[in-house]
């Protein structure tokens, strides 16, 4: 297995590689294999030299007999090595040897520690990727009653439509359809009438087409959404959006025709320039679309796989024009206009600025933050605000460029002066056991070491799970691995904030059960800052989607938001048992160091839909542990 220690610039402006100078300064576990037999071989070629190395076995092999006597005496009557608190302890196989001087300096770290009652801060938080739809999730609005109204008569719309349930040509009528066929005769692309007069005209708005099951597998009208919903381009810090209900759009959509000159210019008329793997490109949005492919999506035909792209941005016309039908049906224009601009710059442009605001504000006294899903912007915002002068903020040396989703340390410089000393993600990716997929994406696991002041070494990771959790339980066996590969890391203490995406009531196979978790991280010797057996109803999440978002089969009734929604817990602390002890724990969903139970969250005033967790930590002592 090849491994990677990495140094850590301590300047923490970018990523850098390691050099020839770096390696030598890195236990010699860590090198390359050929590396140490080059600078072994010479004295293999020697006589003298092997027959001295076969009585150095033979007397190591009494040794290693010898201590593991004296381990068994130790271990009937309590009094186990302290660096056993650690990772040493966590596979069966046993850990490698430790490093003396590191073995001693954690020791003494805990004992001054311990003496100067210096206690341990750690928050984390999956601070969530901004979502571009403010009305996707069902949020606690209790400033405006017209939220809850207009979000409650929408699902009575697509829920009971009754008479509102008219033709799609009542809606998107055959004017604009001729002039969308125009246009799209245009470009070149085959005419799609036939589709229009046999099939989409007469269909129902929502019986026949919202709601139509097959309509949603062949993604004729999620996949120009997902496409064009909102585009990030070159030069700007704001992106531009399609005209509709579900994005941050600022336009007028007041009536169907405002929206409908609009949406027309904005798809054939707007050329954006976006950053590609091979550079830039310059194209208006219809350009952007690509054909839906029977292969991944088979309830589409051979013949709509043919005329895919004219075919999706019809139904991606009447998709948008029946949302804006519906808000202009059960809201006044300025009301909920209104409303929607101020939930925008709350949820939206605004979510980086509050998110900040809390760290620097609430948590400020921590000593170590682990966040996920967090994106390149907040990264350089947040070193360039006080928190930059505060802490180290150190992001993967390999960052998800496509997602912008990263797990991010901070380390606060008081309680580790000389900063990060390595990244050791890769020798964490490189220890999942051979031939089994694990559910990860670029810039979910960072994991670094640090010494603190009182001369303790960490391992600090921070890690995004997978929406299932599956990937959970095999990246901490990774870093446990990790960790006893070498004897620097096998005497270090463990600090491992996550979204760990565990359920109460997961379904088998296909999910996490946040007990099995627990029963994992025992197995190693950690516990968690809910203790060794977290309560499967201690929730850290609470949202659920409403019925102004794509997939109307995850829309949750407003009744039924804490049934049918993500209410969860999730997000969790680990460290060694042996090591610390929690001596306070809170999650706060309000920003306020609080958490108020069966709300939905993100809130205008708490910008994700992860609840923060923060403890506080004293080390154990070796008479503690005796």
């Amino acid at each position: 297995m090849k491994r990677r220690y990495k140094t850590i610039h301590k300047k923490m402006t970018s990523p850098r590689h390691t050099t020839d100078d770096d390696e030598e300064s890195f236990p010699s576990s860590f090198r390359k294999k050929d590396e140490q037999v080059k600078i072994l071989f010479p004295w293999l070629r020697s006589y003298m030299f092997r027959r001295n190395l076969s009585s150095a076995a033979v007397l190591a092999a009494f040794v290693i007999v010898g201590a593991t006597v004296s381990y068994a005496i130790m271990d009937m009557n309590g009094h186990l090595p302290d660096f056993l608190g650690g990772a040493g302890q966590f596979l069966g196989t046993g850990p490698v040897a430790p490093d003396p001087n590191l073995l001693e300096s954690a020791r003494l770290g805990l004992s001054n520690m311990a003496a100067a009652k210096r206690k341990l801060e750690i928050s984390t938080w999956n601070i969530a990727a901004i979502n571009n739809n403010p009305f996707e999730y069902w949020i606690t609005y209790d400033e405006n009653p017209e939220y809850e109204n207009i979000m409650t008569n929408i699902e009575a719309f697509l829920e009971n439509p009754g008479e509102n349930d008219v033709k799609v040509s009542e809606v998107f009528t055959e004017d604009m359809f001729a002039e969308l066929e125009k246009r799209m005769d245009g470009v070149g692309w085959d005419n799609i009438r036939g589709y229009w007069n046999k099939d989409f005209k007469d269909r129902k708005i929502i019986s026949g087409f919202m709601k139509d099951p097959l309509l949603g597998s062949k993604r004729l009208a999620s996949m120009p959404d997902r496409i064009t919903n909102t585009i990030n381009v070159v030069g700007s810090d704001e992106p531009v959006c399609r005209p509709t209900v579900i994005n941050m759009y600022g336009g007028d959509l007041g009536n169907l025709k405002l929206w409908w000159e609009a949406w027309e210019k904005f798809m054939f008329d707007t050329p954006l320039t976006i950053q590609t793997k091979d550079g830039t490109r310059t194209d208006p949005p219809y350009k952007m679309l690509q054909p839906i492919k029977k292969a991944k999506y088979p309830d589409i035909t051979p013949e709509e796989e043919a005329v895919s792209l004219p075919l999706q941005t019809m139904c991606g016309a009447i998709f948008d024009a029946i949302l804006v039908h519906m808000m202009n049906t059960v809201s006044a224009p300025d009301v909920w206009q209104s409303l929607k601009k101020t939930m925008v710059e709350n949820l939206n442009r605004q979510k980086v600025p509050h998110t900040l605001d809390i760290l620097e504000k609430v948590y400020v006294a921590s000593d170590i933050v682990t966040l996920q899903e967090v994106s390149g912007s907040f990264i350089e915002q947040a070193r360039k605000r006080a928190l930059g002068q505060q802490y180290w903020i150190v992001s993967p040396g390999e960052m998800d460029a496509v997602r912008d989703q990263n797990s991010v340390i901070f380390l606060k410089k008081e309680t580790f002066p000389a900063g990060p000393s390595a990244e050791i993600t890769a020798l964490v990716e490189n220890s999942f056991e051979e031939g089994v997929a694990v559910p990860i994406a670029k810039g979910d696991i960072l994991a670094i070491t640090a010494t603190d002041r009182d001369g303790i070494p960490f391992v600090v990771t921070s890690f995004h799970g997978d929406t299932n959790g599956l990937a959970t339980k095999p990246v901490l066996s990774a870093i446990v691995k990790a960790m006893n590969s070498d004897s620097t890391l096998v005497t270090h203490k463990l600090v491992f904030g996550l979204d760990a995406n565990t359920y109460e009531k997961a379904k088998p196979g296909k999910q996490q059960d946040v007990l099995e978790w627990a029963d994992h991280y025992l197995s190693y010797g950690l516990t968690s800052c809910w203790g060794d057996k977290p309560n499967p109803s201690n929730y850290t999440t609470f949202n659920s989607r409403t019925y102004l978002q794509p997939q109307l089969n995850k829309a949750c009734k407003k009744s039924d938001k804490r049934a049918n929604g993500d209410v969860n817990p999730k997000d969790f602390i680990l460290f060694g048992k042996k090591d610390f002890k929690a001596t306070k724990t809170w999650k706060d969903n309000t920003g306020e160091k609080k958490y108020t139970e069966d709300m939905a969250f993100p809130t205008l005033n708490f910008p994700s839909d992860h609840g923060i967790l923060a403890t506080v930590l004293e080390p154990i002592t070796t008479t503690e542990i005796s």
